[in-house]
């Protein structure tokens, strides 16, 4: 059984959760090499300078100190940029979600979706998505597929009589307004004649 997220609104709901992608909707395709013997081909990488052949398996990411010394994970303290200690948030798997936040259908749509999740209603849990076709705003909630430390807006929406998860991050806009005065880099007329006078065609 795969993992269940609670939603707690008044009771509690259980659902499960699938996640949604390209492969699921589309389909895909894979490219496959052989050699001259019909031995499939294996990727490798080479190092820098050319002389290494790195097999599949064999690069890995690493921790250095400013001394090149190794460092272990779990030496590692995450703070904010303040300097203070980073709180560790729970997995939205963890423990029931309060749904009590919504926003404007306009908020919702100043977010980049990253990621689309199907819920199945476990028994018990249809009435929830009612409630959701007929709330008047979106229902949002903060997300953590895994414990961590920042967590991504999440948003509850109705389809069709199913339930779908939309986990994305805020899409900042900058905008001009009409009332700021545009600078259009007018040059001064003294220094453009100035510069006229110094041109030399002979090196044209």
């Amino acid at each position: 059984m795969g993992k269940q997220l609670i939603f707690k609104k008044d009771k509690e709901y259980p659902f499960s959760v699938i996640r949604l992608d390209r492969k699921k909707l589309y389909g895909w395709k894979e490219s496959e090499a052989y050699d001259e013997n019909g031995e499939e081909c294996i990727k490798a990488d080479i190092d820098p300078s050319g002389t290494f052949i790195i097999p599949k398996g064999g690069k890995a990411l690493g921790i250095l100190d400013k001394n090149g010394n190794w460092v272990e994970k779990k030496m590692l303290k995450a703070v904010y940029k303040d300097g203070r200690d980073a709180v560790l948030l729970p997995s939205v798997f963890d423990q029931p979600v309060l749904l009590e936040k919504t926003v404007s259908v306009e908020e919702f749509l100043d977010h980049l979706i990253e990621a689309v999740y199907l819920l199945e209603p476990s028994e018990g849990s249809e009435e929830l998505i009612g409630r959701v076709k007929e709330c008047e705003e979106i229902l949002t909630f903060a997300f953590n597929y895994r414990e961590g430390y920042e967590s991504s807006p999440a948003f509850l929406l109705e389809s069709k009589g199913r339930l779908f998860v939309l986990v994305g991050y805020p899409c900042v806009f900058g905008f001009s307004g009409l009332e700021q005065i545009a600078e259009f880099g007018i040059e001064d007329e003294d220094e453009t004649e100035e510069a006229e006078e110094e041109l030399d065609f002979s090196m044209m």
